[in-house]
């Protein structure tokens, strides 16, 4: 297909995505504030959750399922000691645990044993359907249902800073990847208990957050200036071709 059959808001514009926000907010503000009808995005952000947030504008939507497909980077900090029901900060405290002496090498020791291929059982409070019902909208009224394990591969896990409780750490990963759960499992590991207190999508595939738009800057972009951020389809499909070393 021609470059000419494609407009200027046809394909993908990376939005560095603040905390609060859903990824359908900045969706929805995008779409209004620049007058578009088609806006979507390749894969959901916690609220709580920050970094790159892939918007597709036009016929851009066409390639959400490729995009979707591609592996993911994120950077965050787990605390160790606390379980939470949603194995995140946002979850009711279910367990208080006393936190053993540790250092960076114990810490990376543990997280080598989630490199690999493996299945995860995601948290209950997650938009994962069950007979057409978030799980999440089931684990408010206290109910709580056998997950079915998906298949997921973590390329790297490594942690680079340590202070009790806290711990950083960047995860490279397959699509579908709960990074919360593995901050939960990796607690129960070490004895403690741990949740996911900050999360950060640093890159997804080959595109990467160093080349996004703050989400607060771009509504006070003019509809020029927004044109040029976008990302062409015929060099988004080239960009989807390559397949980056982890």
């Amino acid at each position: 297909m021609s470059m000419e059959a494609f407009g200027p808001w046809d394909g993908a514009l990376l939005v560095d995505k603040p905390a609060g926000p859903t990824s359908h907010d900045v969706v929805d503000a995008v779409r209004d504030q620049f007058r578009l009808k088609k806006v979507g995005h390749a894969g959901t952000l916690d609220p709580n959750a920050t970094g790159l947030l892939i918007l597709l504008l036009g016929r851009g939507t066409k390639l959400s399922e490729r995009l979707m497909g591609t592996d993911k980077v994120y950077v965050g900090t787990m605390r160790l000691g606390i379980t939470t029901n949603s194995y995140d900060k946002d979850g009711e405290v279910t367990q208080d645990r006393p936190v053993p002496p540790l250092t960076i090498s114990q810490l990376n020791k543990v997280a080598t044993e989630f490199v690999g291929d493996q299945m995860q059982t995601p948290p209950m409070v997650s938009a994962i359907k069950k007979d057409g019902v978030p799980l999440y909208k089931l684990a408010r009224k206290g109910v709580e249902i056998e997950r079915e394990p998906r298949f997921i591969h973590v390329y790297s896990f490594a942690f680079s800073e340590y202070s009790e409780p806290d711990a950083i750490f960047r995860v490279a990963c397959t699509k579908g990847t709960y990074v919360r759960s593995l901050a939960h499992d990796l607690g129960e590991k070490l004895g403690c208990g741990a949740h996911l207190l900050h999360l950060r999508r640093t890159q997804s595939g080959v595109l990467n957050v160093e080349d996004a738009v703050p989400f607060e800057d771009l509504l006070c972009l003019d509809s020029s200036t927004v044109q040029d951020r976008v990302v062409p389809m015929l060099k988004l499909a080239s960009m989807l071709a390559a397949t980056p070393g982890k």
